[in-house]
């Protein structure tokens, strides 16, 4: 499984040949990108309606869209989106070689930071080589993507343990999401092997010093290796 970060919380994640692409926003100090750079992945996948995760969603209408209903129905009529796969929370869906799994987010929802619309609830995706089973499976691979979240005990109760990912990229901002201590508690109730520090330093609030994730990290105790990626830059989950 290869794992490209574009900055803020955009991922393009490919998984066996199925290509995906998580919250497009280009317009991030870490990239160098604009969204006709990227070729187009076969799935988008959107964890909110929040402007810094969907603005350059509509250069890739010929992705299959994926989200809550609520998303995926507006991409369809507004943003010229023929198919998509609205699911909901606890929900996988098979995507070609690869499954997807939507697990909820502790954030606010809203178009454009506009609360008077309803886009449904902002979520997060497991990304996976096998479908998730009660059984452990060691040959498994499994990426987090958490999207814009507060800490939540469903990660040390149920993403954890049931969902085994093997990686997590944990918004670490502060602000509006978590900040470098909670995020790093995040990573000791995921039982991650490798951690990924996102949505910090694209604007004011968001600013910190992302050394301090990775301190925090290693104050739990946790045996998680903190990768703190370069905009455009890949990792090999194996």
């Amino acid at each position: 499984m290869e794992l490209t970060w574009h900055g803020h919380s955009t991922w393009h994640v490919d998984v066996d040949g199925t290509t995906f692409l998580i919250d497009p926003f280009f317009d991030n100090p870490f990239t160098d990108l604009s969204p006709s750079d990227v070729e187009d992945p076969d799935y988008l996948l959107l964890t909110h309606s929040h402007a810094d995760h969907i603005s350059d969603a509509g250069a890739f209408t010929d992705a299959t869209v994926v989200g809550v209903p609520e998303l995926t129905g507006y991409m369809e009529d507004e943003e010229g989106f023929t198919d998509s796969i609205g699911m909901n929370m606890g929900g996988t869906v098979e995507c070609d070689d690869a499954f997807v799994t939507m697990h909820r987010a502790d954030h606010t929802n809203g178009l454009n930071t506009s609360y008077e619309n309803d886009f449904g609830v902002p979520v997060g995706f497991l990304l996976s080589d096998k479908k998730p089973t009660q059984e452990s499976d060691a040959d498994a691979t499994t990426f987090y993507h958490a999207g814009d979240t507060g800490l939540m005990s469903e990660m040390k109760d149920v993403i954890g343990p049931y969902l085994e990912p093997d990686a997590a990229a944990l918004p670490c901002g502060d602000h509006f999401t978590m900040g470098p201590v909670q995020a790093a508690i995040a990573v000791d109730w995921l039982d991650v092997d490798h951690a990924f520090p996102m949505h910090y330093d694209t604007f004011p609030p968001v600013e910190i010093d992302v050394d301090d994730f990775e301190r925090e990290v290693k104050a739990t105790g946790s045996d998680a290796e903190v990768h703190v990626l370069d905009g455009d830059e890949t990792f090999t989950l194996e």
